[in-house]
């Protein structure tokens, strides 16, 4: 048995768990708290429901996430953490977000300051807090046995949700929950070795919310329905920048439905009694729209204006070793690219929306809350209210890919103005139709990329310059302070942290100031940062005359764990063995986010010299695989998510306005189009690291350099459709 003590996590280091009885007196919740003498400080008081896991009188365990779930499986993960130290029937385990107490849910990947789900930390920071929580549970639940049973706690045995003994007696958790809440705190906690794990690395554990979404009853904010809730949609400014200067809403009160129309601080609301009601108001409503300070360049402008900017200076440099230039300007064997990204769109299902109330003193908001602690204090702001007086309830979410982290909480601050607007005589629903979402702002930004590499004698490159333009992320947001030297991590990771032994590299930054509001995506800077750098080294590998799996390995020859998934990928795609004619590969292997992912493509070449991806294989390593089945299922969707934005998606500006309205212009991935794909995953005893973002960066590449080894032909302008028509 490994012992584990209590507490080791840095941001808890002066708390002990605490078993409260509940509201009823007959059930078990466990959370952490500050000692008696600092439990005063209300900011650190643990009610109920902030904790981490209860065990009702029938038994039911509800696991308490400090992770929003936009699909990506987190709640299951959370529940098999749980149910594997405290010895729990699945059957038992039911899932809930939690929020309201960042000193309790604060994301310990970054800090433990921020409680938010983002850059596929959620499983990092969770592995051995809620691991703890269920050992701990179950200490105090045997306890609580063998004083019943009087028999010493070596001789109580868990399984599966119930308690026994030798002699016959057996009892389940929600039998033991109330006596288990009385019992001493254990001082410290044994976690299993890794050998006896029941659930953890294998497929016994299934998804949580399997069913509910299968039968069409899982409940998301767009299906929270609150006794008298009213509908709102915004009218949001045509060009981004733009203000409303004044407003005639005669037209949109007349239609049968709307309640209400008031300015709040992004747009005009139309406050309806149901949703077709608020939109038919929204169209009848005439805004007069100040445009002095919008946006008005077209991406071709910008485009134009980010290949003069790669000609100046740069504003910071990001990386620097050796020295690149000298070894350029002599003239060796060199080759040099330039690459251009779009803006790109999120784009998922379920489109943007919050519900907000108010009763009493208490002002309620449901939503996918990615960053509640922040969302609440936003909200409480909005509300004229104390955050303490605002509880957020987190949604399960239809998608998110980063869309529903945000700095100024967007639709979360619009729910509590409306409702506020209309002197909170009512719950108010706010709707983004897919129109809003779309052209509402929150891209990926658009960047450009300048390549020059000098190839040594060998073939391996000797030196390489690259600069980076594009706009920050980060700039400009509460996150501003993370921007160090002038160099925001997310425009240049991927690049500047590259595992490829170059001894001169130089990675320089230009960021730009452009009025389109700009997010992280689903993998955020490696989604073109991968781009770049897999199809430079393959592009190398040509140059050089070597192969391109051979040649990574030379790269990569110091990063084992880089290696080891690309050797798993490229034996399991067969590579070097021949293909049938008009069959091609390419490969890619990137690492984010701490978790380390090869792709090898096969494509088909069809008439007209299209293509069709028929097959990727996959080779991932993210440290201890806690849910294998749903590993495979992240990189399949991260796969088919990636595959449509390189081979598809785009969002355009024409004299500022978003080109694309809908899926009808918007093209993601269609069903015929998803490969085939296999995932193999590596058995690792690392601390666990992320699996909801890192499947995306690599099929690009990995596409784009089969297309190259069939064609000849490089695509350094995304999207390929694109590329290929011009």
């Amino acid at each position: 048995m490994f012992v584990h003590r209590l507490p080791t996590l840095p941001p808890l280091s002066r708390r002990r768990f605490l078993a409260v009885s509940s509201a009823a007196g007959a059930g078990l919740t466990l959370g952490f708290r500050l000692p008696a003498a600092a439990a005063a400080d209300p900011a650190t008081t643990v009610s109920p429901f902030e904790a981490y896991l209860t065990v009702a009188p029938d038994g039911t365990v509800t696991v308490l996430s400090a992770h929003m779930d936009m699909g990506q499986g987190i709640y299951s993960g959370l529940a098999t953490l749980v149910a594997e130290e405290l010895d729990a029937d699945p059957a038992q385990i039911r899932v809930e977000g939690a929020a309201g107490n960042v000193k309790l849910y604060g994301n310990l990947a970054w800090g433990g300051a921020v409680q938010g789900t983002g850059g596929s930390t959620a499983m990092a920071s969770s592995f051995e807090r809620y691991r703890t929580a269920g050992a701990a549970a179950r200490a105090m639940l045997v306890d609580a046995a063998a004083a019943q049973w009087k028999v010493p706690a070596a001789e109580v045995r868990v399984e599966r949700g119930v308690l026994s003994h030798a002699d016959g007696r057996r009892a389940g958790f929600g039998e033991l929950a109330a006596q288990a809440a009385t019992r001493p705190v254990p001082d410290s906690v044994a976690l299993k070795d890794p050998k006896d794990w029941v659930y953890i690395g294998t497929e016994t554990f299934r998804r949580v919310d399997s069913r509910a979404k299968s039968t069409g009853r899982q409940t998301y904010t767009i299906d929270v329905t609150l006794p008298g809730m009213l509908t709102a949609v915004v009218a949001h400014p045509p060009l981004f920048g733009a203000k409303v200067r004044s407003f005639d809403a005669a037209a949109a009160k007349a239609v049968k439905g709307v309640v209400a129309v008031e300015a709040i601080s992004r747009g005009v609301a139309v406050i309806a009694e149901d949703t077709w009601a608020a939109m038919q108001g929204r169209e009848a409503l005439t805004v007069d729209w100040d445009l002095s300070e919008a946006e008005t360049r077209g991406s071709a402008e910008l485009m134009a204006e980010y290949r003069r900017l790669a000609g100046e200076p740069p504003t910071a440099v990001a990386a620097r070793r050796g020295d690149p230039q000298p070894i350029l300007a002599k003239g060796a064997r060199t080759i040099e690219a330039r690459y251009e990204f779009p803006y790109l769109a999120h784009a998922a299902m379920e489109p943007l929306d919050a519900v907000a109330r108010r009763e009493g003193d208490l002002v309620e908001v449901w939503g996918g809350h990615q960053i509640p602690d922040l969302y609440q204090a936003l909200a409480a702001k909005a509300a004229g209210v104390t955050p303490d007086k605002v509880r957020m309830h987190v949604m399960m979410t239809g998608g998110g890919f980063g869309r529903r982290a945000v700095a100024d909480g967007d639709v979360v601050v619009e729910a509590v103005e409306c409702a506020k607007a209309i002197g909170w005589k009512a719950p108010v629903k706010v709707l983004w139709t897919r129109e809003d979402d779309m052209t509402g702002g929150r891209y990926r930004p658009m960047y450009l990329h300048d390549v020059k590499v000098a190839l040594g004698e060998d073939g391996l490159p000797l030196a390489w310059t690259h600069r980076i333009v594009g706009q920050s992320i980060l700039g400009g947001t509460p996150f501003e302070g993370m921007v160090k030297g002038g160099v925001d991590a997310t425009s240049v990771e991927g690049v500047s942290d590259t595992p490829y032994a170059v001894p001169n590299f130089l990675v320089e930054l230009t960021t730009t100031q452009v009025g389109v509001p700009v997010l992280w995506w689903r993998s955020v800077g490696h989604t073109h940062t991968a781009y770049v750098m897999e199809t430079m080294i393959d592009e190398l590998a040509a140059a050089a005359g070597q192969d391109p799996v051979a040649y990574r390995r030379a790269l990569l020859r110091d990063h084992p764990r880089h290696l080891a998934v690309l050797e798993l990928a490229a034996e399991k795609a067969g590579w070097g063995e021949p293909l049938p004619a008009g069959r091609f590969r390419g490969v890619a292997v990137h690492e984010s986010f701490s978790t380390f992912v090869a792709e090898v493509a096969e494509i088909a070449m069809v008439d007209r010299g299209g293509f069709t991806v028929e097959r990727v294989v996959c080779a991932v390593d993210c440290g201890v695989p806690v849910n294998p089945d749903q590993i495979r299922a992240q990189v399949e969707g991260g796969v088919g998510f990636g595959l449509g934005a390189v081979l598809h998606s785009e969002t355009t500006l024409t004299k500022g306005r978003v080109d694309q309205t809908n899926f009808d212009t918007y093209r993601v991935l269609r069903f015929e189009e998803m490969p085939k794909v296999e995932v193999h995953v590596v058995r690792s005893a690392a601390a666990p690291s992320g699996i909801g973002e890192p499947g995306v960066p690599p099929i690009g590449p990995a596409v784009a350099n089969a297309l190259a080894a069939a064609t000849g032909r490089r695509v350094r302008v995304l999207p390929i459709d694109r590329a290929l028509s011009a």
